[in-house]
């Protein structure tokens, strides 16, 4: 049984052909939103940036959305391995104390969480000498500027997906892109515009780094958004997941033999939060199915999937499923980031001995 799938874009695919698959040549690691589902990469990150890039230094952009943000903040760590393996612990570990916890319960635990694996590390993460992070967050505009309460934040919501269902471009008039990105500059191979959404680019620095971390994965009517970041735009922030949910981003714009790689939950990409249930949607379609070009993504199979607790990745159902039965929940997230290990030893193979006839296209 196969763990892991291959799928690349056909500059990608050549490039591995001609050369392999080697570190030097990854100038992107995009990470998606998705929650709890971030843990199954856990050994495979690990390995990922304690040994296989650390053995190959150049300057990469980790760009990511919801807890592809904090994966890749872990990323930036001067200890890995040591963060990985730390933030994995925190996020399983959250505990409520009822089933269903209200959103200053929430965001009580994620403050918390957000101190205990962020403190004392702000100015590695911010300096660290090789990767450049880039977070990205939405603000709202109209009904989602800033809503006074719950129900009017429902109500922005409620017009947000009636918007995204007419079109993804419509989708602007209520949200825009911000990206809280690193110091030494904003990448260039996505600041010139590429889609309808206003984007907005910050300087990520001490004194935003947390509020940034957290937007990022604020859930709506979930958690309480985030209603301010310093150097930022003034206004309300959530989930950058909402508009980048799989980061369907222009990374074709890279130098040719730059590759990007994307260990994803899914063989595909669904552009934002709301277009997950519209097949039609998917990237690689359309006029922008060139961006994936150089993408190489490596993600769970069915097959691997099928071996885990309940027969699935972890998500965010599990709350509601285990309720407060935080041992079992916690036990069988545990059991999940262990067989990651697989993907980890076969994704470590292939690079040692790439087989080609594994690759589809994407």
């Amino acid at each position: 049984m196969n763990a892991l799938s291959f799928h690349a874009g056909p500059r990608a695919l050549a490039h591995i052909r001609a050369h392999g698959l080697r570190a030097s040549d990854v100038a992107i690691v995009p990470a998606a939103a998705g929650g709890p589902k971030g843990l199954i990469f856990q050994a495979f990150d690990q390995w990922l940036f304690g040994s296989w890039f650390a053995d190959a230094p150049r300057e990469r952009a980790l760009i990511g959305a919801s807890i592809g943000a904090w994966r890749m903040t872990a990323a930036c760590h001067a200890d890995p391995v040591a963060a990985f393996a730390r933030f994995g612990e925190l996020y399983c570990d959250q505990r409520y104390t009822t089933a269903k916890p209200s959103p200053q319960q929430i965001d009580d635990v994620c403050q918390q969480l957000l101190t205990d694996f962020l403190g004392g590390h702000e100015h590695e993460v911010l300096n660290h000498p090789h990767h450049r992070l880039h977070m990205l967050t939405v603000r709202g505009l109209r009904g989602l500027a800033n809503p006074a309460h719950r129900r009017a934040e429902m109500a922005g919501f409620v017009a947000a997906t009636l918007q995204n269902l007419v079109s993804r471009e419509r989708l602007a008039h209520m949200l825009e892109r911000v990206v809280v990105s690193d110091g030494r500059g904003a990448p260039a191979w996505l600041t010139q515009r590429f889609d309808n959404f206003t984007t907005h680019f910050s300087t990520l620095s001490a004194a935003n780094l947390g509020a940034a971390l957290l937007a990022s994965g604020t859930l709506p009517l979930v958690m309480k958004p985030v209603r301010a970041i310093a150097d930022a735009p003034a206004g309300t922030y959530w989930d950058g997941g909402i508009i980048d949910y799989n980061l369907a981003l222009p990374y074709s714009r890279l130098a040719p033999g730059e590759l990007v790689l994307y260990p994803h939950f899914n063989q595909h990409i669904v552009p934002g939060w709301l277009d997950k249930a519209m097949p039609w949607r998917r990237a690689a379609r359309g006029a922008n199915r060139g961006w994936l070009d150089n993408v190489i993504i490596v993600a769970p199979t069915p097959a691997f999937l099928r071996t885990l607790p309940r027969n699935k990745l972890p998500d965010r159902q599990d709350f509601d499923y285990y309720g407060l039965d935080h041992k079992a929940r916690t036990l069988n997230w545990e059991k999940a980031m262990a067989e990651g290990q697989r993907l980890r030893d076969e994704f470590a193979a292939f690079v040692a001995h790439p087989d080609l006839s594994r690759i589809q296209a994407i």
